[in-house]
Formats: structure tokens, sequence, C-alpha cells
């Protein structure tokens, strides 16, 4: 089938569409509308999802003859669809109601302003009166300003939406196997040169209309409400292999500066008090705003950095498509001790379907139905002096969860590929959780960008 990428980075958005395909909603919407005498679960086990291009997923069903396989094919392609249009409804749903809070914000300024004028009109002080007139102008500005960004902006993501559900469909029905292998090359290879004729066409029509795109490292620490700490420029390596050799060293300096920052943010080191436990870690959670497996590298490279110094550490890869622990050979789910560069690292891999889990400071949290989802990972979490958790947020999901893992949080951001709306809703989830923000990494860097990322905030 054809996946839309109208305003996602294909290469990493297409991790996240396998993972929603085989997610446990879908397989439980299939179950139940062909009335399959099965469990979810056990359902999962029978088909595969494979990426063919950036924009062409596969699905391959087994059942007992070929006529169940190809029913059961179509029916996951037909219920992935709808899962992801629903997804993806939300998520606008979710950035209008950030983009709303703006205007609120802006007219509950301008209303204050304008009291204040009325009761220094009453007094009859000139002087303030002036000053007072002059700010209620500047704000009268200012909420028009804003709301015309947000209509802009709004405008922009409904037809963004519109564009990702419709331009989503199945490309090649289901068939049993058997096929002619060229007529499916052919079929994908005309469905693939039909898709990213699509996607250009998108995307330019797109950016003609409206850029939220942020690149400065100003805009990035406004949107985010945090401040930017470190830059660094492309820590992926290029495709040229003269490129690779000039790079190699930059990217490799640039990625140890990025560790450094990380470790400079975990909070304290064994022995520090967690909530609710006898024995307590440090602990520190990477959320990946966007570039997934740069950020992935980078929370590995730590975590083998704190191991050489005889700490005990624990990996929680709660990442979309579990980049992390893939790059250390796991998997599956559960806890694993793996071995990298001569030091040992706990991984920490949640259940498949468990879209919120639950960490070792789950006494912060409500639900003891929650709490014991994550009694597995007691023995490891205990025995650990620091607990670092890779995390990408959903804003259908929320990041309440994230107060469980750690009270810090860094944010890592890649200049130029996330908008605002997705930026702010990031800070948001984070600060809602009880978290702190504590700052944001900016990858490949513009060298233009004269910028501090200082965080200032506006009134």
């Amino acid at each position: 089938m054809v996946i839309d990428k109208s305003q996602s980075d294909p290469t990493s958005a297409i991790t996240t569409d396998i993972a929603l395909a085989q997610s446990t909603p879908v397989a439980a919407a299939v179950v139940s509308q062909l009335g399959l005498h099965q469990t979810a679960a056990s359902f999962l086990r029978t088909y595969s999802v494979q990426q063919v291009t950036t924009a062409i997923l596969s699905i391959t069903a087994s059942a007992p003859n070929s006529i169940a396989a190809v029913q059961r094919a179509a029916a996951i392609a037909a219920q992935y669809l709808a899962y992801r249009a629903k997804y993806e409804q939300v998520t606008q749903q979710q950035a209008q109601a950030v983009l709303q809070q703006q205007v609120t914000q802006a007219q509950q300024q301008l209303d204050s302003i304008t009291t204040q004028l009325t009761r220094a009109q009453a007094s009859g002080d000139a002087a303030e009166i002036k000053q007072l007139q002059a700010q209620q102008t500047t704000a009268q500005n200012n909420l028009g300003t804003v709301k015309e960004n947000v209509t802009a902006t709004l405008v922009a993501a409904q037809a963004t939406t519109q564009q990702m559900i419709s331009g989503s469909q199945v490309v090649s029905p289901a068939t049993a196997d058997g096929r002619s292998v060229k007529k499916t090359v052919v079929i994908y290879g005309l469905g693939g040169l039909l898709a990213g004729l699509a996607i250009g066409m998108a995307i330019v029509i797109i950016a003609a209309i409206s850029s939220d795109r942020l690149r400065r490292r100003d805009d990035i620490a406004y949107a985010i409400d945090a401040p930017v700490r470190l830059s660094v420029g492309a820590l992926r390596s290029g495709r040229l292999p003269h490129v690779r050799r000039r790079a190699v060293r930059r990217r490799k300096r640039d990625m140890e500066r990025v560790v450094r920052h990380l470790r400079s943010a975990v909070p304290g080191r064994a022995g520090s008090a967690v909530p609710g436990r006898s024995k307590g870690a440090s602990g520190l959670v990477v959320i990946a705003v966007d570039d997934v497996p740069t950020v992935a590298r980078a929370v590995v490279a730590l975590a083998v950095a704190e191991s050489k110094q005889q700490l005990r550490i624990v990996l929680a890869d709660l990442s979309a498509g579990t980049l992390a622990a893939r790059q250390l050979g796991v998997k599956d789910p559960g806890v694993t001790t793996v071995t990298r560069e001569g030091v040992p690292i706990v991984v920490a891999v949640p259940p498949r379907g468990e879209i919120a889990p639950i960490g070792p400071l789950r006494a912060v949290t409500a639900s003891s139905d929650q709490a014991q989802v994550s009694e597995q990972f007691d023995d490891a979490f205990s025995a650990a002096d620091l607990v670092l958790s890779l995390v990408t947020l959903d804003p259908t999901v929320g990041g309440d969860y994230l107060a469980t893992w750690a009270a810090r949080a860094v944010a890592v951001v890649t200049a130029g590929r996330s908008t605002a709306t997705r930026i702010r809703a990031v800070g948001e989830m984070v600060r809602l959780a009880g978290a702190h923000l504590d700052s944001v990494v900016v990858v490949d860097a513009d060298r233009g960008d004269e910028s501090l990322g200082a965080l200032a905030r506006r009134y």
C-alpha cells in the first residue's frame, strides 16, 4: 500500500507506520471484523509488515488456506488505514488546541491592559494613560498577528492531514502466493513512482502556502519553552565516500559533545533517592523529537560511557521502533543484559502494545493496574545506578508516564525537521507530566544562525 508522507520525514516515519500496522488495536479490529476465534496477541504473530520503499508497505498474512490469507491481508490493510486516519486526525486536534491557546493568551494580555487603562483614565494619571495606550496598541497588533498565524497554520495542517489520509491507499489488492515476481516488481515500481510524484507535488504546494519548520535556536527555544544549551552539525553519515572521509572527525567530535551534554544533565549518581523506593537510581529521559535513529546512537554512546565509569546502567527504550535496543542487538521485549565495548548494559524494552509504559517511579502514579505492568523490571531498576530512557512522544497518548521514569528530561531537535506545533506540543507534554525539561540539543544547526537559543519569555 502507498503511505502519503506530506508532512513527515519518510525515512524515520516509515518505522512508525510499521509499528501502527503491527499494533494491538489494528489486530483486534481485524479479529472482530472477521470473527476469528483467537486473541489479538496471537493474531499479531500470523502476519508481518515490511518496508518496500519509504512510501510503500507490504503486508504478508498466513492462514489455513489461500482464500483466508487473502481475506486477512485485505482486512489488515483496511483496518490499518482506518486506524492511521484516526491517528492523524487526533494529532491535528491536539495541534489545534495548542494553537488556540496562543490566541487565548494574546487576548488575555489585551484584556488585562484594557482594564488597567480604564482604571488609569478614571484616576486621571496622564503619564500612565499614555503608556498604557501604547501597550494596548501593541497588544492589539500582536493579537491580530497571532490570529493570522494560527489561521494560516490550521488551514495548512488541515490540508496536510486530508492529503495524508486520502493519499494513503492500497495500491495492489491482496493475492495468494504464486504471483509473478516481475509483475509484482512492475506494480511496486509504478506505485512508488506515482507515490513519489504525489509526495513531491504535495510538498511543493504545502511549502508554497506555509512553512512552519524551525531552524533558528531562538525559535526552537521559544516554541518548546526551554533553553538550547548545545547545537552541533549533522550527525548522520554522508552518502558519498569522499564526503564521509572529510566529515567523519567532525561528526565524531559532535557526537562526543552531545554525549557530554547528556551526561551533565543527569541529576545525580548512585544513591540518589527515588520516591517510593528504598534504593534508588539517577534518571534521565532523552526525548527524540524527530530523528530517532541519531538520538538512539547518542543514548547508546552515553550508556557505554557511563558503564565504563563502573556504573550499573539500565537503558529503557520507549521509542517508536525501539531503535536503541536494536542497535544493541535486542529485538524482543523484556530485560536483557548485553555487552558493548567490553562493558555490560541492561536493556529494558516494554511489552509490545504498551503505549504508556510505567517506570521505576511508578509510586507517583495513581493506577495500581499500571504499576503492575512494570513489576518484571523491578530487579533491574533496583540494582541500577542510572536509568537512561529514550522516548518518542505521541500527542494522542500524552506523556504523563514520563514522571515514572525520571524527573529531568532533555529534548533533541533536528533543525528544519519539525514544525513549531510539534515542538511546542512536546514541551507541553513534558510539563504536563510534571517533569523538568532541562535543555534542548539542536542537531544539524544552521551555520548562519546567530541567535543564542536562550529562553526569553515574552509578555
